[in-house]
């Protein structure tokens, strides 16, 4: 896909510590580094083999400087399989130009083609710019959900 001078083009498998350098990137803006423990070759597994999530970056003049990584969940309540996208980021110093925007339409074009019933996301509560940009595409937060979540230490612990 192109738009103007950026080219969307799916990871491939020698794209992987690229995309890990951008999983790191999204987890310093998120204050959230010490929690980034992906490899390279967990991410070859789990994306390459087994296909169970898919990535694309913006390419802008030959560098890569936006990602965005997505898998497929599914609605009991419509029927449908729904697009979540797991994580959007770009370069900080290419913010501002339109490039997430071009990412967040090419999985929306993409939930299309693959006859989704919706697409959804997470964003960080004090992230009051990509908030807003969500809200301005008429996104809707639901308010009326907590997310929960039990992590390694604790499905091991549960499958005892």
């Amino acid at each position: 896909m192109t738009k103007d001078n950026i080219l969307i083009r799916r990871v491939e498998r020698q794209d992987v510590p690229l995309l890990l350098e951008f999983i790191k990137g999204i987890a310093r803006f998120a204050k959230m580094e010490n929690e980034v423990i992906a490899s390279r070759e967990v991410l070859e597994r789990e994306m390459f083999d087994e296909h169970r999530a898919e990535a694309v970056f913006a390419v802008v003049d030959g560098r890569e400087v936006g990602f965005a990584l997505y898998f497929y969940n599914f609605s009991t309540f419509i029927g449908h399989s729904g697009l979540y996208l797991e994580d959007l980021f770009v370069w900080p110093e290419y913010r501002g130009k339109g490039y997430g925007k071009t990412l967040l339409l090419h999985l929306v074009k993409t939930a299309r083609e693959h006859q989704c019933g919706r697409m959804e996301w997470m964003s960080l509560d004090w992230n009051k710019l990509s908030n807003d940009f969500y809200l301005s595409l008429g996104a809707e937060p639901l308010n009326e959900c907590t997310i929960y979540r039990l992590d390694a230490t604790a499905l091991e612990r549960l499958s005892k």
